[in-house]
């Protein structure tokens, strides 16, 4: 399969382009492209070459819907982007599914298995309905309220919005609380990751999972790294990478 991305960050467009490869290595990129105007060029031109586009809403010259105002929309696309409320925009020009960022691997897989489903089923997109299940899915800017955990031979409800991060240690997952208090987790950091508002809470790497409201300060560290200084204050740095840095300072000012 052919595919082209379209993202402004180079860092991310290579992360995404290792991810697809190691998904499928039946996948080829044939182009990254980080701007409104070449994108424009080239599917003139090309477009016919891809299989399907990854496309960042968000682009260094414009919006990544002027893109399809020049050019008619007949690829199948998949759109990633820090931002949700541009999802139902994303449905008229081909959408076939809707990443919010932070992204892994195993939301991109799930992209692609839809996007296969789609086209054994000759359609190469949603219908309104299915788009807005989806839609509703992952944006949701409710996410889950609690989490019961196990303490002192109780089980209590910890209400998520009183929780500061979630973090993996020893291959056990902890919650703490913003009054210090450490609870363990039945949940992995994937799993609660999916069932978090995206809004309030960032996978800020492997090990942390923090809220919004919890973050003090960042503080810059080397090669392009960010620091994260959040209360109460974990045992461990929680350092974000250079890749993922403008990812998370886009979404610390939404």
């Amino acid at each position: 399969m052919n595919v082209v991305i379209i993202e402004d960050e180079p860092l991310i467009s290579e992360n995404l382009k290792s991810i697809l490869t190691e998904i499928d290595d039946s996948i080829s990129v044939l182009k990254t492209i980080s701007s409104v105007k070449e994108s424009v060029a080239w599917l003139k031109e090309n477009q016919s070459k891809c299989d399907f586009l990854m496309v960042d809403i968000h682009l260094a010259d414009g919006y990544a819907f002027e893109i399809f105002k020049e050019v008619e929309s007949n690829t199948p696309i998949i759109f990633i982007t820090s931002y949700d409320k541009y999802a139902l925009e994303a449905f008229n020009v081909q959408g076939v599914d809707y990443i919010l960022k932070p992204f892994d691997k195993i939301k991109i897989k799930k992209s692609l298995d839809k996007f296969k489903s789609l086209t054994k089923t000759s359609s190469n997109t949603l219908d309104y309905e299915s788009f807005l299940k989806i839609l509703n899915s992952k944006t949701s800017s409710e996410g889950r309220k609690s989490f019961l955990v196990y303490y002192q031979e109780k089980l209590i409800p910890l209400a998520v919005n009183s929780i500061s991060f979630f973090y993996k240690k020893n291959q056990i997952t902890y919650a703490t609380k913003t009054n210090n208090k450490t609870y363990v987790i039945d949940n992995s950091l994937d799993e609660i990751q999916g069932e978090l508002s995206s809004v309030d809470f960032y996978r800020a790497n492997r090990q942390f999972i923090i809220q919004r409201s919890a973050i003090e300060n960042i503080t810059f560290y080397f090669n392009g790294r960010l620091i994260v200084n959040i209360l109460p204050k974990p045992d461990d740095k929680i350092i974000v990478s250079k890749a993922k840095a403008t990812e998370f300072k886009k979404w610390l000012a939404i």
